[in-house]
């Protein structure tokens, strides 16, 4: 891997590792309803003058109706739910269970009308990996606070759903029209809940300071990040983010907000990662095609620029299990 590619990897790796942080410090003070139209309307305004621009979302028309499920699934419900969570978890703790989110697109995959094939070692890693969620849950997690277990297992439904929605229905259309819209849609959406829920006075700057940052940084900037990054090392390369993102929001949470570090946290993340990188393996290939084209221009017309050059990636180049937190 590049120079570049080494840089926008370990910027994504730290970028979608901190947002856990940041909604454990806005949640203090702010609705999670809240939260999501404060993030998502800044973002919107970062994001959707660019997609204009560039003409990304006049394709978007015609499939509406996916966009706006892609949209509910992927932002609109996560999103609150990751809010409601972190009221109750710790940041950390939070950020490694949503690590199973590889574990449960394997087993969507599975399930799915292309019945993927698991295979012993797929089995395995998913055995492994619910062993470590187990861990986390068990010893990690208070009685008292089942409804944020619940919300965080619907928050990794959602993120191992959203992508095969982008694979099946919106594969052919810009990625950042799709995410601008996306955003924009859930900024709509959340206005009459989230002015609603809003606080009565102005919050802290340090709450401040976490919406700005969780929108500009995590979310607007990241995305342009991310599809540089696929652009860059392929789809299947810029997926290992979603393994070193957990460590991140642990490191961030134990440093930063004095959140404790177990043997059972470490086991369970231990746990998450090796069943993750198992159950989302891919069978080797029997013979090896004459030509093998980078995953990122497996979609590109004839005559495309190579990986490097290009900034402008579709959603067939997305991977999928590497959702945004």
């Amino acid at each position: 891997m590049s120079r570049r590619g080494w840089a926008l990897f370990v910027a994504m790796a730290v970028i979608w590792g901190i947002p856990y942080l940041l909604i454990k410090v806005a949640v203090e003070e702010i609705a999670p309803a809240t939260l999501v139209l404060a993030r998502t309307a800044l973002a919107t305004g970062l994001l959707l003058p660019v997609a204009l621009a560039r003409g990304m979302i006049r394709p978007l028309g015609p499939s509406w109706r996916p966009l706006l499920l892609y949209t509910g699934i992927e932002i609109c419900a996560p999103w609150l739910l990751l809010g409601f969570a972190e009221q109750r978890l710790s940041s950390s703790l939070t950020g490694l269970l949503v690590a199973g989110v590889p574990l449960v697109g394997a087993l969507l995959a599975w399930l799915g009308p292309d019945r993927e094939r698991l295979g012993g070692r797929r089995l395995l890693g998913l055995l492994i990996g619910v062993a470590g969620v187990g861990a986390l849950v068990g010893f990690e997690v208070g009685a008292g606070d089942a409804k944020a277990i619940v919300a965080i297992a619907l928050v990794a439904v959602c993120y191992a759903t959203g992508p095969f929605i982008l694979a099946r229905r919106l594969s052919d259309l810009p990625a950042l029209g799709v995410v601008a819209a996306s955003l924009a849609i859930s900024a709509l959406a959340y206005v009459p809940a989230g002015v609603l829920q809003a606080p009565a006075s102005w919050p802290s700057g340090r709450a401040t300071l976490a919406v700005v940052v969780l929108a500009v940084v995590c979310t607007a900037v990241a995305f342009l990040v991310f599809f540089a990054l696929i652009a860059e090392v392929g789809a299947a390369r810029s997926t290992v983010i979603t393994y070193v993102n957990p460590a991140v929001a642990v490191l961030l949470g134990v440093l930063i907000l004095d959140e404790s570090f177990t043997f059972a946290t470490a086991a369970g993340f231990a746990l998450i990662l090796i069943g993750s990188v198992l159950a989302t393996s891919r069978p080797r290939a029997t013979a090896a095609p004459a030509v093998a084209p980078a995953p990122v221009d497996a979609s590109a017309p004839t005559g495309a620029a190579p990986p490097a050059a290009r900034t402008e990636v579709d959603c067939a180049a997305l991977p999928r299990n590497a959702p945004a937190p």
